[in-house]
């Protein structure tokens, strides 16, 4: 299989690191109940292109009813709704069940990896944008109210200024002699595109900018952001050098993660990143910070632009991260670095000199893989059996005809799912070619031939090497149906010949 777990990039490791734990607070399926007198839209596969098709532009929440997150975003985005409804253009805010069967061919066309993912859709669908902004009322109203103007704000006087620009924000600036020809054109239409994840703002006079230069003409675009060297200009304004101008100026070369929420959209966009992530905890307030904070912020600059985005932590703010790394506070300070498909290494108790020295041996490819796993349980003798990182292959190669669920031990759906797997693991209680098996997908890596988007996530392994993911329905009969088709003989001629470690393991299972 080619396919890759991008759990730790979406909503999970997200939800973990940088808000409350992952639904740490459930609902019963069908608690949110549907308001008569709501001011949401509510969508399904048989309204969803008309609706789009009706609003000029639509936010759609996609959701799933036993996620904490989405209750607990219902109420402020209800507010916001009614606040919309009677703005002027109309704001459209509406909602999909994307955990409903009806709607997960939307959900699946519209890249929704985690919940609640909220989206922009404008011009009939044409334009669709991650929502970026808010998850509370005012804020979900303030931000929605932009997006409807015009994708770039001119600035006409000082006022201007102090209410459009903080020192908080990334914020985009053009400055042209005249508010016209290709320069300009070019600037408003990558506006228009990334207006969901920055704010623009155009102006004829530079002296109205803060650290304001009247020697500044035009036509330029700035940069203005809240760390690092706060301003940048590019005078480039073919529309592909002007966007990858923004995104790259506007990435810190070491981004902040405390408790500051100002801090909050650059740690998002740090994990967002198709780059390598290297990751420094350390105390905050610990002798050592200012040394390795140096030394840290020398070796990001040297690898500025080569594929690796550096992020500093803060040992109380990282709980999280913890928890989702499966690592120690006694560990800190110490660095870590994820790649792309999840491939870890780990460097605990770092000194501020050894630093460079390990980082340059990870780029060299001298570094061995850190890997996060449960103990291999001594004893395993439950119906469904228990499989860790460290066995998975193993389990997986045994073969057998091996069902693997792969669980959240906060997952609504894969409590109701584990006495229905203990049904079908004693139902094949005597057939020795089959085993049901399950992994705590929390507490061990995933490796990355498994495409684990959410929970519970079911594969099913044949005897014979077969590895395909189960989407059938989740009662004791389809999934013991199931089996019976797909499974094969473990007892075949031309199976390849057992280690004695891998004989011992069917044996154990």
């Amino acid at each position: 299989m080619a396919v890759k777990s991008r759990v730790w990039i979406s909503s999970i490791f997200l939800a973990l690191f940088v808000f409350s734990p992952v639904s740490s607070v459930r609902v019963e399926e069908g608690a949110e109940a549907k308001q008569e007198d709501s001011s949401v839209l509510t969508l399904d596969a048989s309204n969803f292109d008309e609706a789009i098709a009706k609003h000029p532009f639509v936010v759609v929440e996609f959701y799933a009813p036993w996620c904490g997150h989405c209750k607990n975003l219902a109420p402020e985005y209800e507010k916001a709704a009614s606040v919309l409804s009677k703005h002027d253009p109309p704001v459209v805010l509406a909602k999909v069940d994307a955990n409903d069967e009806v709607n997960r061919e939307l959900a699946t066309k519209y890249e929704v990896s985690g919940f609640p993912t909220l989206k922009i859709f404008r011009n009939e669908g044409k334009n669709i944008q991650e929502y970026k902004g808010p998850r509370d009322a005012d804020g979900i109203v303030e931000y929605l109210k932009k997006q409807v103007g015009p994708a770039s704000a001119e600035v006409k006087s000082s006022d201007d200024v102090a209410n459009l620009i903080n020192d908080k924000k990334v914020i985009i600036v053009g400055i042209f002699p005249e508010f016209s020809g290709q320069e300009f054109e070019n600037f408003m239409s990558v506006a228009d595109k990334l207006r969901s994840e920055y704010e623009f703002i155009h102006l004829s006079d530079a002296k109205l900018l803060p650290h304001g230069d009247s020697s500044v003409k035009g036509p330029v675009v700035r940069l203005l952001k809240p760390f690092d060297e706060l301003s940048v200009d590019s005078q480039d304004f073919n529309v592909e050098a002007l966007e990858n101008f923004i995104e790259v100026a506007s990435v810190p070369i070491i981004t902040t993660f405390n408790k500051d929420p100002a801090n909050h959209p650059f740690v998002i966009k740090f994990f967002n990143s198709d780059n390598s992530k290297a990751m420094l905890f350390v105390n905050f307030s610990s002798e050592q910070f200012d040394a390795l904070k140096s030394k840290y912020h020398e070796v990001a600059s040297a690898f500025k632009g080569k594929g690796i985005s550096f992020l500093i932590g803060d040992l109380d703010a990282s709980q999280g991260a913890f928890q989702y790394f499966g690592l120690k506070e006694d560990d800190a300070p110490l660095v870590l670095i994820q790649e792309h498909d999840g491939t870890k290494y780990f460097k605990p108790t770092v000194e501020p000199d050894q630093i460079v020295a390990w980082l340059n041996d990870y780029q060299e490819g001298r570094l061995k893989p850190f890997r996060k796993s449960e103990p291999i349980p001594e004893v395993n003798n439950e119906p469904v059996k228990v499989v860790v990182a460290d066995n998975l292959h193993d389990v997986v190669n045994s073969g057998k005809n091996v069902l693997l669920e792969f669980y959240a031990p906060w997952c609504g759906h894969c409590k109701k799912l584990a006495p229905i797997l203990d049904e079908v693991a004693v139902s094949f209680e005597k057939d020795t070619d089959v085993v049901i098996a399950k992994m705590d997908a929390t507490a061990n890596d995933i490796p990355g031939d498994f495409d684990v988007k959410g929970y519970p996530t079911i594969y099913f392994s044949s005897a014979s090497g077969k590895v395909m993911q189960y989407e059938g329905g989740r009662t004791a009969e389809d999934i013991i149906n199931y089996i019976t088709e797909n499974k094969d003989s473990a007892a075949s001629s031309e199976a390849p010949v057992q280690s004695e470690q891998e004989k011992e393991l069917k044996d154990e299972l």
